[in-house]
């Protein structure tokens, strides 16, 4: 089966990206008050989740791991944005302006994961879906030990770069979980 990685991530993004934009148009840009650690600290709370139902096949709160993994691409986005905008930027955004550096943060991140998709030949798509679950905990862990050391690092990447690397594995994970609940039915 013939598979086209840019409609499938471009699908992925688009549900994210509208969910976000509506919950930005119900609740404004609240989440600005989030400094970028308190922000790694949700991704981790997603992930852990995942892996919890991944391991125990019940969901006592009815939210499914789909939904999770959507919270991850919209907080590293978010995380991204809190990276880049200054703690004195005012703390309400316009729509329009949080749509415009989504896109941007997104169509970054997606030309990352083309570049490292040429050099790796899409191998996450023969990954289990856990393996995901777990690169992403890594990532957090990652991101809370560059944070402990106040940015520092000496042969690492950024805190950014995590960042893009979370939602790529995300978008992966729910690329394809798209793809075995299609071929299950």
């Amino acid at each position: 089966m013939a598979h086209n990685t840019s409609l499938e991530y471009d699908s992925v993004i688009q549900y994210c990206s509208n969910l976000f934009l509506k919950k930005t148009k119900d609740y404004g840009t609240a989440w600005r008050i989030l400094r970028v650690s308190s922000l790694t600290d949700q991704i981790f709370i997603k992930a852990q989740r995942i892996r919890t139902l991944e391991e125990k096949k019940v969901s006592k709160v009815g939210e499914s791991i789909h939904s999770e993994y959507v919270g991850i691409i919209n907080y590293c986005v978010i995380a991204m944005m809190q990276l880049e905008l200054s703690d004195d930027a005012s703390m309400e955004l316009e729509v329009t302006e949080v749509q415009e550096k989504y896109s941007r943060l997104v169509n970054e991140t997606k030309n990352l994961m083309f570049a490292k998709n040429h050099d790796y030949g899409e191998a996450w798509r023969d990954m289990r879906i856990s393996s995901l679950t777990d690169l992403i905990l890594m990532k957090i862990l990652r991101v809370k030990q560059i944070e402990d050391n106040e940015g520092q690092t000496l042969a690492s990447e950024g805190v950014k770069a995590n960042y893009q690397d979370m939602l790529n594995y995300a978008v992966f994970a729910l690329i394809r979980m798209g793809t075995e609940s299609s071929s299950d039915e």
